[in-house]
């Protein structure tokens, strides 16, 4: 740390204490270590720094950009960055050391600046820290919807908070809490459930479990995204344009948005989509008059990948946004777009400082001042017993029963022969869905998770056959376990009917085969569907003697087998209403919100459970 920078430092920690003494004293108020207090030293903090900070300073924290190929030592050494962004692409090192030593190195570069200002490390860590191999991967939101369990989402948010300290991360995009009203959308999955009362609920809880007491070297920043209709869109298009009137935005879409604002969330990012024509990162009137003016929102408003250059350059900034995801060859265009625009009074001076001050806040507020590298410590917590079997726990509790004909579940533990069907069973990266190691996710098993096969073998006493391509060839099992599904995927990849990706509201007839292989034997029938969203699989539950929805369970695949083999019960409970058929869809919006008369083939909140259940407390 240079001189300067120490001597810096010392001057805005004495001078903001200093004058807070004296109006404290002039006012004849007791002094006390409270919250109100703390924030006012924080506020007087950030007008110190702001006061001493040059524009390029000021555009510099403005400014996201990946930990890769975009930069110099010295881009952070002048101040030109405000913020690092880990996303697919080369990752930081090949051990939980080797990533927060990245960080490390570039936080001293930050601190070498003049004015030694700490950078924020930003990363998707959506169900658990999944973008590092070895992490604890939870069970995706539309699954921790199912849970109805707002205590397990708060410690599974938790959780993901310490394991991304433990890769050198302070700050999240997560959680998710947009609504989905088309299973069409690709992100589906990203979301707790098509409900707003139930992701309320479970977006206050995320919140207080991702930043807790958010100084402790254990919590990080929150995000709430994507602000706001994204989930939302006519026919379910990613990017697509929301035409809900703003009455029904503010009853519907926005509610979550005011709990996580009054959780204290830190930062919240605006989305991709269109709002009746108008591009949601220029929509001034929902990020300035509603989101901070409105709801009295104080942190960072940030955008989504290359938000600038995509929709409207400065006009981004003039409508609210306060830190650019200046990646992907952006940084250069950004910085100087909105340089030249401060300087010919087309983006005034005092929205630069409404963006820098909110960073700066933040900043204050992680601590990053006073201790601004992670703890070293935190690596040897990462994927640790306990925090995998809170994952499992939340997989358990995940799990739908749809149909259970003749008590075929629970499966006894001595059945003789059980043959476990389809490639999705032996697969860890086919059960985690997107956002899993990579963005797209990944098609094999990745370290320290277990697959559901794993699970059923620990679980059964007789003999466990595994048909992967489902030939039907052990006609002499009791049981048939037939794990079906969806490929992983994220984003616009996910969209049902967009050219890019392979989605469809169907299983593929590769799967189908599998079902259709054991189904008509005389073998007792499990389907188990991994899914990131309800599918119209009308037919293949007509044709089992039993079907569970599994959702996209993460690292801990045994939790799978707990339930089926009754060590314990299904409590979990649709978050979303399940279609009949995929005419269902053809709407721009689903039938849940829409129209009234189509009847779903099971209600939100449909989940079988156990009879005559006798509870496992372990």
């Amino acid at each position: 740390m240079s001189g300067f920078m120490k001597e810096n430092k010392q001057i805005v920690n004495k001078l903001s204490t200093g004058l807070l003494l004296l109006v404290i004293l002039s006012l004849g108020i007791s002094i006390s270590c409270t919250k109100e207090s703390e924030e006012a030293i924080i506020e007087q903090k950030v007008a110190t720094l702001l006061a001493k900070m040059t524009l390029d300073e000021k555009i510099g924290q403005m400014t996201q950009i990946r930990h890769f190929d975009e930069f110099s030592p010295e881009d952070i050494k002048s101040g030109s960055v405000g913020s690092i962004i880990h996303t697919d692409g080369p990752t930081p090192g090949n051990t939980a050391e080797e990533w927060q030593a990245r960080f490390i190195e570039l936080q001293k570069q930050a601190l070498d600046s003049r004015l030694g200002i700490p950078l924020l490390f930003g990363v998707d860590a959506i169900h658990g820290q999944n973008t590092f191999e070895g992490a604890t991967i939870f069970p995706h939101n539309i699954g921790l919807g199912a849970t109805q369990n707002a205590e397990l989402v708060e410690e599974a948010a938790g959780i993901t908070a310490l394991e991304m300290q433990g890769t050198g991360f302070n700050w999240t995009f997560s959680p998710c809490i947009s609504i989905p009203y088309n299973e069409k959308w690709g992100r589906v999955y990203e979301a707790f459930a098509e409900s707003t009362e139930l992701t309320r609920e479970f977006t206050k809880a995320s919140v207080k479990g991702h930043q807790g007491n958010l100084s402790d070297k254990t919590t990080v920043m929150a995000t709430a995204k994507h602000y706001v209709g994204d989930g939302s869109t006519e026919y379910g298009k990613e990017g697509g344009n929301t035409t809900l009137s703003i009455q029904e935005v503010s009853k519907r879409l926005l509610p979550p948005y005011r709990d996580a604002v009054n959780a204290g969330i830190g930062a919240i990012m605006v989305g991709f989509n269109y709002l009746s024509g108008i591009s949601m990162h220029a929509h001034k009137p929902l990020i300035t008059d509603t989101l901070k003016k409105g709801m009295n929102f104080d942190g960072i408003v940030v955008t989504d990948w290359k938000g600038y250059s995509r929709f409207g350059k400065n006009d981004v900034i003039n409508a609210g946004v306060d830190m650019v995801m200046a990646v992907d060859g952006d940084m250069d265009g950004f910085q100087k777009g909105l340089k030249a625009g401060v300087e010919n009074g087309s983006v005034p001076m005092t929205r630069i400082d409404d963006a820098v001050r909110r960073i700066l806040r933040q900043k204050f507020r992680l601590g990053l001042f006073d201790h601004p590298f992670p703890d070293t410590t935190l690596t040897k917590k990462i994927g640790t017993e306990k925090h995998r079997a809170k994952a499992r726990q939340a997989v358990r509790e995940s799990m739908v029963l749809l149909k259970n004909n003749d008590k075929t579940l629970p499966i006894p533990t001595d059945a003789e022969k059980i043959v476990v069907v389809g490639e999705h069973a032996d697969n860890t990266g086919l059960q985690s869905g997107g956002w899993t190691i990579r963005w797209q996710g990944v098609s094999r098993n990745y370290e320290g998770a277990t697959s559901i096969l794993t699970g059923i073998k620990e679980m059964a006493e007789g003999k466990v056959a595994y048909d992967t391509t489902g030939t039907g060839v052990h006609a002499d099992a009791d049981w048939a376990i037939i794990v079906v599904g969806e490929k992983p995927y994220a984003e616009f990849f996910g969209d049902i009917g967009d050219e890019r990706g392979t989605c469809s509201f169907t299983l593929t007839e590769k799967h189908k085969a599998y079902i259709e292989a054991y189904n008509k034997k005389d073998i007792k029938t499990v389907i188990v569907l991994i899914s990131g969203r309800p599918l119209v699989v009308t037919e293949e539950i007509a044709e089992s003697d039993a079907f569970v929805a599994a959702w996209l369970p993460g690292s801990e695949g045994d939790g799978v087998a707990q339930v089926l083999f009754g060590a314990y019960n299904f409590t979990g409970k649709l978050p979303h209403s399940w279609p009949v058929s995929v005419e269902d869809f053809n709407g721009k919006y689903g039938p849940n919100f829409w129209n009234e008369e189509v009847n779903p083939l099971y209600e939100i909140g449909y989940g079988l459970s156990y009879q005559d259940f006798k509870k496992n407390d372990n």
